[in-house]
């Protein structure tokens, strides 16, 4: 049986580090062409996937494929309202929801999807041995029917199990086949996998099951997918202006050339300037002083100006993917002013005083930090760890700096745990989603890679989770409040990151233009 290392303790995923083609504001720019059929969309990532198994992974790189592969119980419209999918209809409270699926649904191989086979993924992703709440799904495959009770009050328990991706019953059995991407219920197949260089996907002709009131025989689907791994933003700028890609997203300096053509983008707001520090006992990053000192070290204005060349915005919150259930800032006012004076007395105060060669020492240790950064960010991430590392050295810390990519990113938080500061944000569309996140078990039985505890927000995520939607939010901004205020995480600068597209247009789904 697969490790259930990150197997969704969250019931709908949240994502280390930034999604593509998925819509946060309204798209602009050209609007012009006719609808074709039978193109060829092709898209560039910048990061491997890695294992395509849809249960297993918080990636961001890995679920922008599996996005094509897996459907979901429901969509959601642009402004939240969630509409049909694999269930034709359904009623949700925070412990119990159910699901009438829409007949004829099949997997990829030409099999039904039953009940069963809906309740067989949110019992997995739900298993108490997985240090999840102990969420159940019992099946009526006659009336097509799934009921989920939580094991726990969930405020969002709708949109947590209806977006979770579905598989289908071999895949269940065999996660051979979901680390390859098969045994699918989305518009498209997998034809071919070339790692570290391009997918190929294939759609569907019998699909019928699209959001809402999607018909198959509309204008405008592309026939195949062909996702890229392209690193190099502006090798992406260059295929996209070329003509041999569709969409790409980019978040440097590029943005200027593509914005010159008028290409149709959708901007997505995301989290890049985020850092979390290791919790974990023995790390210096258990001390709450410490994680202040060198918090108060950054100018994290500057450094957020690095990190999206001057066109981000500041983070009011963790939440930043719309539409967001909760307003209200969070983080201004609560993360420690940047003040370099008071972040060496922080540091004195806490025991690492200044020794030979500059580096600070506590009881004989050096206070050495290693900064993980995730290189699919775009080139902007390694100038801002430069600028961390800088930072850093100037009061007497010796830094380490070590550039993953999105496989890496996660065997590092959650199986090595060889990091002291990680800047991979973690990209939201609800507040619950944070919870495993920041609290609960450690890797590899859950997913609080940081090692947080911090017993005030525990108690405000009990209270929020018992008032369904936004009844909640005043308790969920309190808990974020209270992690920003003890420095467990710290939202400093979010991205306005625009997938630009030509040749196509997507909000829900893509379409094909000439």
């Amino acid at each position: 049986m697969r490790s259930t290392r990150i197997a969704m303790a969250v019931l709908g995923v949240a994502a280390l580090a930034l999604t593509g083609c998925a819509a946060s504001t309204k798209p602009s720019g050209s609007t012009g062409g006719t609808l074709v059929s039978g193109k060829t969309f092709t898209v560039a990532i910048g990061s491997d996937p890695g294992n395509l198994d849809p249960l297993m992974t918080v990636l961001s790189a890995t679920r922008s494929v599996d996005r094509y592969l897996y459907a979901t119980l429901i969509n959601l419209a642009q402004d939240g309202t969630p509409v049909p999918s694999l269930a034709q209809k359904w009623q949700a409270d925070t412990t119990k929801a159910t699901f009438t699926l829409r007949s004829g649904i099949t997997c990829s191989d030409g099999s039904p999807l039953t009940a069963t086979d809906v309740a067989a993924n949110v019992n997995f992703v739900g298993d108490a041995k997985n240090k999840s709440p102990g969420t159940k799904a019992s099946a009526d495959d006659a009336t097509r029917t799934v009921t989920v009770t939580s094991g726990a009050p969930d405020a969002f328990l709708l949109r947590n199990i209806g977006t979770l991706f579905i598989a289908c019953g071999q895949g269940l059995q065999n996660a051979g086949l979901l680390a390859k991407g098969q045994d699918g219920t989305g518009l498209f197949t997998i034809s071919q996998v070339a790692p570290g260089d391009h997918y190929t996907l294939t759609r569907r002709k019998d699909f019928t099951w699209g959001p809402g009131d999607w018909k198959a025989g509309q204008a405008g689907l592309p026939d195949s997918v062909v996702i890229k791994v392209i690193q190099n933003e502006t090798t992406a700028t260059n295929l996209l202006l070329s003509g041999q890609l569709s969409a790409a997203t980019v978040n440097g300096a590029d943005q200027q050339r593509l914005q010159a053509q008028d290409l149709y983008h959708s901007d997505l707001v995301a989290p890049l300037g985020e850092l979390f520090y290791n919790e974990a006992v023995g790390r210096p990053g258990q001390d709450p002083a410490v994680r202040k000192g060198l918090t108060q070290a950054l100018d994290l204005m500057q450094l957020g100006k690095v990190l999206t060349n001057g066109k981000g915005q500041p983070s009011q919150g963790t939440v930043t993917i719309k539409p967001k259930p909760c307003t209200g800032d969070t983080v201004s006012g609560n993360l420690p002013t940047h003040d370099l004076d008071a972040a060496k007395s922080a540091l004195d105060g806490a025991g690492w005083t200044v020794g030979s060669g500059g580096i600070r020492t506590k009881n004989g240790k050096r206070l050495s930090l290693t900064v993980i950064y995730g290189t699919q960010l775009g080139p902007t991430m390694q100038a801002g760890a430069e600028l961390v590392l800088q930072t850093w050295k100037s009061i007497g810390v010796d830094v380490t700096l070590k550039g993953v990519d999105s496989p890496g990113l996660n065997q590092v938080l959650f199986s090595t745990g060889a990091w002291d500061v990680s800047m991979g944000p973690v990209g939201l569309d609800l507040p619950s989603q944070l919870v495993p996140f920041v609290s609960g078990p450690l890797p590899p039985q859950g997913v609080n890679f940081a090692h947080i505890q911090n017993k005030q927000y525990d108690a405000l995520v009990q209270k929020a989770s018992t008032q369904a939607g936004a009844a909640g939010c005043s308790n969920w901004n309190a808990a974020e409040v209270a992690l920003i205020k003890a420095v467990d995480i710290v939202p400093y600068e979010n991205a306005v990151t625009p997938t630009f597209a030509k040749g196509a247009r997507f909000t829900v789904d893509i379409r094909m233009y000439r």
